[in-house]
C-alpha cells in the first residue's frame, strides 16, 4: 500500500468529521448573549472531541512516520479505527444536548472505547508488520503511552470506574474522558516531535 495515500485519505476522513462537529454548534436565534451561553454544554462537548482528534491524529502521525510498509491488514484495520472516530459527532452532539442524562455519556464512552480497541489493533497491526518486528519501530510503538496504557489492567480499570461514575454522575464521564485525552496528549514519546518524513 502507498503509505502516503493512506496517510492523506485518513487526513481526510478525520477533517471530514471535525467539520460535521462544528456543523452542530448552530448559530443562536436571539442577538443577545443568552443564545451562546445556552449552548455552552455542547461546546464543551465539541472542545472534549476537539482534543479527542487532536491526540488521536498525532499519535496516529506518528506511528505512520515510523511504519515502512502499510500492509492491507494495516489498511483495513485503519479504516475501522477512522469508522469508530466517525461516530463522535453523534456520541458529541447527544451528550451537548443532554449533558445531564446518562444514555448520551455511556454512548460517548462507548465510542471512546470502541476507538481505544480499534486503536490498539492499529498499533499492534503496524507493529506486527514482517518489516517491524523485532525493528526499532516495534519498539518505539511499544514504548508510547497510548500503547502502554492500553494493554495495562489500567484501561478496562478506567473504563469500569468511569461507567459506574456515570451512573451516578453523568457529567462525570465527558469530564474524565477530557482529563484523559489531555494526559495523553502531553505523555508522547520524546521523538515524536522530531520524525523525518
Amino acid at each position: 500500500m502507498n503509505k502516503g495515500r493512506v496517510e492523506a485519505y485518513t487526513d481526510a476522513v478525520v477533517a471530514i468529521i471535525l467539520t460535521i462537529m462544528i456543523l452542530e454548534f448552530k448559530t443562536p436565534e436571539t442577538p443577545d448573549w443568552e443564545g451562546i451561553f445556552e449552548q455552552l454544554p455542547y461546546f464543551f462537548a465539541y472542545i472534549v472531541s476537539f482534543v479527542f482528534i487532536g491526540v488521536a491524529w498525532y499519535n496516529h502521525h506518528y506511528m505512520f512516520s515510523l511504519a515502512v510498509r502499510i500492509s492491507k491488514k494495516v489498511y483495513w484495520v485503519n479504516n475501522l479505527w477512522l469508522f469508530s472516530m466517525s461516530l463522535l459527532p453523534v456520541a458529541t452532539g447527544w451528550v451537548g444536548k443532554f449533558p445531564k442524562s446518562p444514555s448520551p455519556e455511556y454512548l460517548y464512552l462507548f465510542v471512546f472505547t470502541f476507538w481505544s480497541l480499534a486503536y490498539f489493533w492499529l498499533s499492534n497491526s503496524i507493529r506486527k508488520t514482517p518489516e517491524h518486528i523485532n525493528t526499532t519501530v516495534s519498539e518505539k510503538i511499544e514504548k508510547m503511552f497510548p500503547f502502554k496504557f492500553l494493554s495495562s489492567v489500567f484501561f478496562p480499570l478506567s473504563i469500569g470506574v468511569i461507567a459506574i461514575g456515570i451512573y451516578f454522575y453523568p457529567l462525570l464521564g465527558i469530564i474524565i474522558t477530557f482529563l484523559e485525552l489531555v494526559s495523553l496528549g502531553f505523555l508522547t514519546t520524546p521523538d515524536s516531535d522530531h520524525i523525518k518524513l
